[in-house]
């Protein structure tokens, strides 16, 4: 069974922690390759359609996804940190206001994320936290059923 946990850490930060029953290396490609990313990134019944993607510190990363109910989301990010294959910082810079930091810590053969969501504001964060852990908890389904398509 996978370990879950999604909670409020501090006043402005949403987690989420998972163990992929997939190695760090495999996890951090889902991760890191647009043609994996688009294909799990999001909530259940989402898709994507990424116009960018430039995996280096200040690199951007813009796409919109595209909701079950027909509703498109634009996103943008700018990459802050890239160390492979044990964490990924980035800023959202569209829409609400955060900065996500991922940690890949291998376990065996297995892989325990970390995903650690930091709001500029009380405002930003109370607007997402309705429905970012479920979220959170969605796109970590909808990854751990994508690293089952993959290869090492």
């Amino acid at each position: 069974m996978a370990e879950n946990n999604s909670r409020n850490a501090g006043e402005y930060e949403l987690v989420t922690t998972r163990i992929f029953d997939a190695p760090r290396d495999l996890v951090f490609k889902a991760w890191t390759s647009p043609v994996h990313l688009a294909q799990w990134w999001g909530p259940k019944g989402f898709t994507n359609t990424f116009q960018e993607f430039d995996l280096r510190p200040g690199g951007t990363w813009q796409f919109i996804m595209h909701g079950p109910d027909g509703v498109d989301y634009k996103n943008k990010s700018v990459f802050v940190e890239i160390v492979k294959p044990e964490r990924i910082v980035f800023q959202h810079v569209s829409g609400p206001k955060f900065q996500v930091t991922a940690t890949f810590e291998e376990l065996d053969d297995k892989t325990r994320l970390t995903f650690r969501m930091l709001f500029e504001s009380a405002a930003e964060f109370d607007k997402v936290k309705t429905y970012a852990v479920e979220g959170n908890e969605q796109t970590f389904d909808c990854l751990e059923a994508h690293l089952k398509t993959m290869s090492a």
